[in-house]
């Protein structure tokens, strides 16, 4: 009976080491483009930084559960940004904007590349913008954003890279 107390540790050993290795996420990072870096002082350092680490976290959540780009780098660019309604700082600015009941055609677009993990390079690009007022469904600031992002990560996830 002792002898097989013995193997026990070491059979768990060897059908952990057998297990196949764990593959890296994707490493994701998402810089803002030259206009909306000049653009970002009208709508709000602060929160157009949270829309590009929105941005990252969608795409992270959406190619984690589907895995295809495991240990790729994915490097994104948010190029243009546009809310729905007026940012605080826009509103510090421009007291007469109303919070809740101004609304505007808002949406993103993102460019970029997916460095593959066998170094192939892959051209990213996503564009999403309401094309009227009736068309903003959101009550959110970054509604048509948001939607911008999460269209972007589901095409990401199934292997569509390009929309335009």
């Amino acid at each position: 009976m002792r002898t097989l107390a013995c193997f026990a540790p070491l059979a768990a050993v060897l059908a952990f080491s057998a297990a196949p290795a764990m593959a890296e996420p994707a490493l994701i990072s998402v810089s803002l483009g030259p206009d909306l870096q000049e653009k970002a002082e009208e709508l709000g350092p602060r929160e157009v930084q949270e829309q590009a680490d929105r941005l990252a976290a969608l795409v992270g959540r959406a190619l984690a559960r589907e895995g295809d780009l495991d240990g790729a780098r994915i490097e994104l660019v948010l190029t243009d940004l546009r809310p729905n309604r007026p940012t605080f700082r826009q509103m510090a600015d421009r007291p007469g904007l109303d919070g809740h009941r101004s609304r505007s055609i808002g949406g993103a677009t993102i460019e970029g590349q997916i460095v593959t993990a066998d170094g192939r390079t892959l051209p990213v690009r996503y564009d999403w913008h309401s094309v009227s007022l009736a068309d903003v469904h959101g009550l959110s600031t970054w509604a048509d954003a948001d939607r911008a992002y999460r269209r972007l990560a589901a095409n990401l996830a199934d292997g569509r890279y390009v929309n335009r």
